[in-house]
């Protein structure tokens, strides 16, 4: 292309100023302020400029039609900038924990807690009957303990806060003896034997992959040993020929030693989780019992609260960890700490199984998901349209981290498009309002109404008729 050509091409370009008084700039200033509008419209003349320069501009629109193309993109630039918010989602998936969407979603008590009790003034460390500064998540820590039988709690900010500090508190100067078979890596890249080195304590590992003894450990101790630790593996499970120490038997090792034994219990829970088909998943209050001094877990997991790292245990351990510097910058804010409060509360009022979302979807049966995928579908039906659909057998996931074998029994509603592909009609609802996260299975998009509060159905039913 001559410079000639080039040169008349760009004079049609509108400028910034041109495309800042348009109807569509007008529209979305309130929207996004004036300098951040200002900034969107010069990278779309930006982008018209490159592309007027290039070879396979066709060079026929008029100032006018640029000027408008120009609008276009810049309302599909806000757009796009606004869909990488934080924003609220339907989770049709069913995983239960879904990491990527958030993990467990919090009660409505939580929520009041959220927004009534912490989002303005509160007592996060002051004590108002004494009128005089207080203990940050004090109530949370006595709820702990109550529920867990341990003498004392302290709360940060995730799990894995909760080991670093565990381990540079009392095991800084020094070694922990862990087995070969828990040195885990999870989602996100995090692996135990990353943060042990963060810590500053020395990694003994002992016994092999698939087995490992009491006499393991015993082997390994040195004067130089100052804690025993225990990782659950979380999100995978060896099974066949393994064995390894019970944790009341590594309790009494670690005891006899003069030691502390430390268990990563990872997702934790505060009851038993079998009777609706969880199993392998420690129960931190028989952590306890068995005689961990420390037990570390996360609060947005199976407990089903706020992302935060719980540690239970001996008192005078406790007490070490809130003295030690790093607890300060680990420690968890007003928001984490009044909806935990909330949840734990819950639990403590036996009322978790009604009242914790997590709890309630990890409970509900193969014929409550089946009915409530029929009652759907009947409502679907005169707003199909275009969409075809039935109801049909399928599996829930827990997601997080927890029980990676367990997939409860469930009912999906499968869904079809005269026009659209499964993939663009999984694609389609994501840009719904809210958007909708599914699954794409035997080339079907199916939802499962498992992790769908029943509050939320009409939007779904609004969604799906709006691609009908």
């Amino acid at each position: 292309m001559s410079e000639q050509t080039s040169s008349e091409r760009l004079r049609a370009l509108p400028s910034v100023d041109a495309l800042l008084r348009t109807p569509e700039a007008a529209a979305l200033r309130e929207r996004v302020g004036a300098a951040r509008l200002t900034a969107f419209a010069r990278s779309v003349t930006d982008a018209l400029r490159e592309e007027l320069r290039g070879d396979g501009h066709d060079g026929t629109r008029t100032r006018e039609e640029l000027l408008a193309e120009a609008g276009r993109r810049l309302v599909r630039a806000v757009e796009s900038d606004a869909s990488h918010a934080l924003r609220r989602v339907i989770n049709a998936t069913g995983v239960v924990l879904h990491t990527n969407l958030g993990r467990a979603p919090l009660s409505e008590a939580a929520r009041r807690a959220l927004a009534e009790e912490a989002a303005g003034y509160c007592t996060l460390e002051y004590d108002a009957e004494a009128g005089s500064r207080g203990r940050r998540g004090r109530r949370v820590e006595e709820l702990l303990a109550e529920l867990t039988g341990a003498e004392a709690a302290v709360v940060v900010n995730n799990c894995a806060a909760a080991a670093l500090l565990v381990l540079a508190a009392l095991a800084r100067d020094g070694e922990t003896v862990v087995s070969r078979g828990e040195l885990v890596e999870i989602g996100g890249d995090f692996r135990v034997p990353d943060v042990m080195a963060q810590s500053g304590t020395r990694m003994v590992e002992v016994g092999t992959t698939n087995r490992t003894r009491l006499s393991d450990y015993e082997r390994a101790i040195s004067e130089r040993t100052r804690l025993l630790m225990r990782v659950h593996p979380s999100n995978y499970r060896i099974v066949g020929f393994t064995a390894a120490p019970s944790l009341a038997e590594l309790a009494a090792l670690a005891h006899e030693r003069g030691l502390l034994l430390y268990e990563d219990a990872g997702s934790g829970a505060l009851v038993d989780l079998a009777p609706y088909g969880l199993t392998g998943e420690p129960v931190v209050g028989e952590s306890v019992a068995q005689g961990a001094d420390l037990v570390s877990f996360s609060g947005d997991k199976l407990l089903g609260g706020p992302q935060a790292g719980l540690v239970v245990g001996r008192r005078e351990a406790i007490e070490r960890l809130r003295r030690f510097p790093l607890y300060r910058a680990l420690r968890a804010d007003k928001l984490a700490l009044a909806a935990l409060e909330a949840t734990l509360d819950a639990y403590r009022r036996g009322a978790a199984a009604r009242e914790v979302p997590a709890f309630r979807m990890l409970a509900a049966t193969r014929e409550e998901t089946a009915a409530r995928a029929r009652d759907f579908a009947g409502r679907l039906g005169p707003r199909a349209g275009s969409l075809g659909f039935e109801v049909i057998e399928g599996n829930s996931a827990v997601g997080g981290g927890s029980a990676p074998t367990t997939h409860p029994p469930t009912a999906l509603l499968a869904l079809t498009h005269a026009r659209l592909s499964p993939d663009a009609l999984d694609a389609a609802l994501r840009r719904s309002s809210p958007p909708v996260v599914a699954r794409v299975l035997d080339g079907r998009v199916v939802l499962d109404l498992r992790t769908v509060a029943e509050a939320e159905e009409t939007e779904l039913l609004d969604a799906l008729a709006s691609l009908a």
